[in-house]
């Protein structure tokens, strides 16, 4: 498709649409709860439906009714097997998760996904879960989908350090751990995203955090609850650099998540001397809103601990830094490189094809700004965030057409992003 390019402003308030985490965990959780959960503003995208469809093959009434999703729980070990393999689409979230959910059940299943997540490893979670007594295999050593399964009435509890930093493996470990007999202990490489911790006590789960280390007692019981989702900081970011990079811009983005673990992108924009006002805040949901404004940038390093708390926002990051005075550094990021694509290649390629200056290196990129931006051709393959990125990009383009192949990606987490920008273009 063509994307709009050559924007001289951007203004108007978005409400952008809920957070792909805690959607997908709301109906993990829900259906392993006793009772009826209802969740509000839920993501509709493709990985999220992905899920639900996931838990009605399991045997969970789920009704979308009204905006509200009803689903009605039934227990630990309520699951039943499913008649056909359960399909993950481009879910690494719903694959990994659901790979623990299921290490508690004595049936067995197939788990496959698109081409994209046919490439992506599961040996991060299939290797913990051997070690409770999951029998679990894949394609290649490193176990990629399909995923064979078949869990176990006698989990047994474990004590593991994660090798890498990933919220999906803690997550499942976790949801394992819930089934287990006895007590499990979780060590974090670094502290990852927690909504799976927020939202197993919301059900009315119990566990304990100290720094890196989760400790779990197995077995427990949850009880169905209300969640109302927070918009997704993820799909903010979008926002909040084009209201940074366009000139002559105001944006504003009403009920953002700002849960402590995601808010990486709010310190790197601070760091780089961003306009960005914090208001409205809602401690309990962990949301506000976030107020941005064209603005002098100038370059940063990003590395460390920062890493898990954006690491997803990295590849609008990227373009946020192709605009600022100065060199900034990306380190630490070798996870990029198994996300929907190698993001970190697939980044500096796109970037590099419409003018910037970005090299990439075995764990992030070295890019040099400020750059003048023209026409390209951009393919998604089949990733969401590029394919939004290189929408954002396009606006600074003065000088040919930018034409983005396999847009559809982005209905993954953002299905009305092109309404959206439509209505800040005109805003």
């Amino acid at each position: 498709m063509k994307l709009k390019t050559n924007i001289s402003h951007l203004h108007g308030s978005i409400r952008v649409p809920g957070d792909k985490s805690i959607s997908h965990r709301s109906i993990i959780f829900g259906s392993l709860a006793e009772g009826e959960t209802k969740v509000y503003d839920i993501l509709r995208g493709e990985d999220v439906l992905s899920t639900m469809q996931v838990f009605r093959d399991l045997g969970v009434e789920i009704e979308d009714k009204d905006g509200v999703i009803t689903i009605q729980g039934v227990g630990m070990d309520g699951l039943k097997a499913p008649r056909n393999a359960l399909d993950m689409g481009n879910s690494g979230t719903s694959i990994r998760l659901i790979s623990g959910v299921l290490a508690g059940s004595d049936f067995e299943v197939e788990m496959f996904g698109d081409d994209s997540l046919s490439k992506r490893p599961m040996d991060r979670v299939t290797i913990p879960l051997k070690k409770m007594g999951v029998s679990i295999s894949g394609q290649t050593e490193r176990d990629l989908p399909p995923l064979h399964l078949k869990g176990t009435k006698n989990l047994r509890p474990i004590h593991y350090e994660l090798p890498i930093a990933s919220a999906q493996v803690k997550s499942a470990l976790m949801f394992a751990a819930l089934q287990a007999q006895g007590e499990s202990v979780i060590i974090e490489k670094e502290c990852t995203r927690n909504h799976t911790e927020d939202m197993l006590q919301q059900f009315g789960g119990h566990l304990s955090v100290d720094g890196k280390k989760i400790t779990v007692q197995g077995p427990q019981k949850l009880t169905g609850q209300k969640v109302v989702v927070p918009g997704d900081i993820s799909s903010a970011a979008f926002w909040l650099v084009a209201g940074l990079i366009v000139p002559n811009s105001r944006v504003v983005l009403k009920n953002v998540g700002i849960n402590e673990t995601r808010t990486g992108i709010i310190d790197v924009i601070r760091a780089m001397g961003g306009k960005l006002e914090v208001t409205e805040i809602d401690p309990v949901a962990k949301s506000a809103t976030l107020t941005v404004e064209s603005s002098d940038l100038k370059g940063t390093e990003i590395g460390g601990a920062l890493i898990p708390r954006l690491i997803d926002e990295l590849p609008i990051i990227a373009l946020l830094a192709t605009q600022a005075q100065g060199v900034t550094v990306i380190k630490d990021a070798e996870e990029l490189k198994v996300k929907e694509t190698d993001r970190i290649q697939v980044v500096a390629d796109a970037l590099n094809s419409m003018g910037t200056d970005i090299t990439p290196t075995a764990d992030g990129m070295i890019i040099k700004g400020k750059s003048a931006l023209h026409g390209a051709r951009v393919n998604t393959f089949g990733d969401h965030r590029i394919g939004m990125m290189t929408a954002i990009a396009a606006l600074l383009v003065a000088d040919g057409e930018v034409e983005l192949d396999r847009a559809e990606a982005i209905n993954t987490s953002y299905p009305s992003f092109f309404d959206d920008l439509e209505s800040l273009i005109h805003g």
